[in-house]
């Protein structure tokens, strides 16, 4: 959070460093204080009385209480000067740059108007001011990445929107802020932020169909992908596989780390999934396939292939 890397980051970080410092200053304060009247009105050695009761005075409580008044008061136009500016409009004028969909438990990513789907690696441009639509298929999801602003809630059947300005490229995390079940704790959220030519390229990229196969295991793959359930929850682009309840895995083997964030990318940690994946990332959708070792590694030697 110390650390902003969009304008909406900039002026939370800014809104929240000001709390710290009204607050370290009324610390400072009842601490001075509590020390000076600990010295000041201190028993002395043969003094039993109870000591005088003072009150009445006008301009102390005035003091003590107007000072907090306008220093509350200040916070307060802050707050709402902050609110205004992160998020300008309860709803957007013009159709969204990006629709986030978080799942049990990961992260669906489209680009409307593009074709483009993928999940979990966010890329985003900097210097725009986008919009993001953020929606649940399940439960409630919490979208957080720090550096680059606030949070927002996923909530079922309802459409939220998030402004977002990034003005320096880099590789952000941030994670699912809102308990959501047994996988929670590895509902990572990785945004890379490149400038627009970099992010155009990737989109033009990936608005392609699946690269073809490169050797004969690589088509045994292709085929038992396409033939056994995975096309049924999974979609390749440019092949029969068109299913839309797991992850699109078109150019899955660009991404820089599977399953939110849990395992890098390789055939090796592909393959470990397909044949346990309850073992790795129990309570999440992918059920416990029992496929032949050579099914197995035919399948993961073609999704490292799809780049």
């Amino acid at each position: 959070m110390e650390e902003p890397a969009s304008f909406q980051a900039d002026r939370i970080n800014h809104l929240f460093n000001n709390f710290n410092i009204a607050a370290a200053a009324v610390l400072l304060l009842v601490i001075v204080l509590t020390t000076w009247f600990t010295i000041r009105f201190r028993r002395r050695q043969g003094d039993n009385s109870e000591g005088a009761e003072i009150y009445g005075n006008r301009k102390i409580e005035i003091v003590m209480i107007g000072i907090p008044a306008l220093l509350l008061a200040w916070l307060f136009y802050q707050t709402l000067s902050v609110a205004g500016d992160v998020m300008p409009y309860s709803k957007p004028r013009r159709p969204p740059d990006i629709i986030i969909t978080g799942h049990q438990f990961w992260w669906e990513v489209d680009y409307p108007g593009s074709h483009v789907i993928t999940a979990n690696e966010v890329h985003l441009p900097v210097g725009r001011q986008l919009v993001m639509e953020m929606r649940s298929a399940d439960v409630v999801h919490d979208w957080w990445v720090p550096q680059l602003g606030n949070k927002m809630d996923l909530v079922p059947g309802v459409k939220n929107y998030l402004w977002l300005n990034i003005h320096r490229p880099g590789n952000y995390i941030g994670t699912c802020s809102e308990f959501c079940g047994e996988q929670h704790a590895w509902m990572r959220i990785s945004v890379v932020a490149q400038e627009p030519a970099d992010f155009n390229r990737w989109l033009d990229s990936n608005k392609v169909a699946a690269s073809p196969p490169q050797d004969d295991l690589g088509r045994q793959g292709k085929a038992l992908f396409e033939v056994r359930s995975c096309a049924n929850c999974h979609r390749v682009k440019g092949t029969s596989a068109a299913g839309t309840a797991g992850p699109d895995l078109t150019h899955i083997g660009s991404r820089s780390t599977i399953l939110t964030g849990l395992m890098e990318t390789n055939e090796k940690n592909l393959a470990d999934w397909i044949e346990h994946p309850q073992e790795i990332k129990h309570g999440a959708y992918m059920p416990e396939f029992l496929f032949a070792k050579d099914s197995i590694r035919a399948l993961a030697h073609y999704l490292e292939q799809l780049k």
